[in-house]
């Protein structure tokens, strides 16, 4: 592993409809085998029954699920003289968004039957309401964090 320089972060294009960066950075999570045009598809395809059923702006609704998914800690293990303690830290600001895409992603996979379409507007939906999967990850992470708070001192 390098040690010297960190390789500069590439920037991301806005997506084409929204010209939004978070959507562009959505669909490419969401893409598998290269197939961009489909994860495109299946993301607006979400956002348009989402603006159907709510009459909300989508944009808004994802950028609220997003935000109501968003972790502020999380837990790292920390070995100290043998033992391994799971130690409460703050998560970058890039990190809590990638997490935050990541679950809603992984929940609305997971969710039974339909299009992925649907699941993902049906999970985004469900982050704004703060239900679902996804924000249950987040309660989890914070619960953990929040039970081995006794250990924040050995934080480097």
């Amino acid at each position: 592993m390098a040690r010297r320089n960190r390789p500069e972060r590439r920037p991301i294009p806005p997506d084409s409809r929204y010209n939004n960066v978070q959507v562009q950075i959505l669909i490419n999570k969401l893409m598998t085998r290269g197939k961009k045009s489909t994860s495109e598809r299946v993301v607006y395809g979400a956002f348009d029954r989402i603006a159907t059923t709510t009459g909300r702006d989508p944009l808004d609704v994802f950028q609220q699920a997003i935000r109501n998914t968003t972790p502020v800690l999380e837990v790292k293990p920390r070995r100290v003289g043998g033992a391994t303690y799971q130690v409460p830290v703050e998560i970058r600001p890039d990190r809590r968004i990638a997490l935050a895409m990541r679950w809603i992603l992984n929940s609305s996979r997971s969710r039974g039957g339909r299009s992925m379409s649907e699941r993902l507007a049906s999970e985004l939906l469900d982050a704004v309401n703060n239900t679902g999967q996804a924000i249950k990850r987040k309660e989890d992470t914070h619960r953990m964090a929040e039970a081995n708070r006794a250990f924040v001192h050995y934080r480097w």
